[in-house]
């Protein structure tokens, strides 16, 4: 299931029309479209972005530092991209990856809203936290969602992830202070079959 060459890890996913693979610095253009035509929609559950985060350089910047990141074992950063067309509908990140006795990753996503209600955003977080748990060998990953974002809810909650709590005041998403509902998968949930 699960393919590195050239240093490019890859995945075929659980969704028959999906693969999934690190971001590419070839990919900023399409990530950068995908931002752009959906800046009103992502708007609301996002954090405020300088104006430089809308260009090419610095959308190609950030995919080369989270190249630099999963060659560090810090984070990772991957596409979601449709198997007929190559065609990049979404990203997925591991995030503050922790060693130590903690063994622990964040978990955050979008997907271009042109695809959303078909499966591609639960299907790929099951297979990159499989991914987490399994081949970097991570004990825990976790994922912050606002309560207003009941998309998200659904996703977590078909991904088989336990809500854990409400954190008050969390992140700041566009300007304010936002709490989230806090979701966790285990090592141990996944081998009694949370999915």
């Amino acid at each position: 299931m699960f393919h590195e060459t050239n240093g490019v890890i890859s995945m075929r996913s659980t969704h028959p029309e999906l693969q999934i693979r690190l971001l590419q610095v070839s990919d900023a253009e399409r990530l950068l479209e995908i931002r752009r035509e959906n800046f009103d929609f992502f708007k609301p559950y996002e954090p405020e972005r300088p104006e430089i985060y809308f260009t090419l350089e610095e959308q190609a910047r950030l995919i080369s530092n989270g190249l630099e990141a999963a060659q560090a074992g810090q984070g990772y950063t991957f596409g979601l991209f449709l198997t007929e067309n190559n065609k990049l509908i979404g990203r997925m990140e591991l995030s503050g990856v922790a060693r130590g006795p903690f063994q622990n990753a964040n978990l955050g996503y979008l997907v271009d809203p042109a695809y959303h209600g078909q499966g591609y955003a639960t299907s790929a977080v099951k297979d990159i936290v499989h991914y987490a748990l399994n081949e970097l060998e991570l004990h825990r990953i976790q994922a912050g969602v606002m309560p207003k974002n009941k998309p998200s809810h659904r996703v977590m909650d078909k991904a088989g992830f336990r809500r854990e709590g409400l954190a008050l005041n969390y992140l700041k998403i566009n300007g304010v202070w936002e709490d989230h509902v806090l979701y966790a998968m285990t090592a141990e949930d996944l081998q009694n079959g949370a999915f």
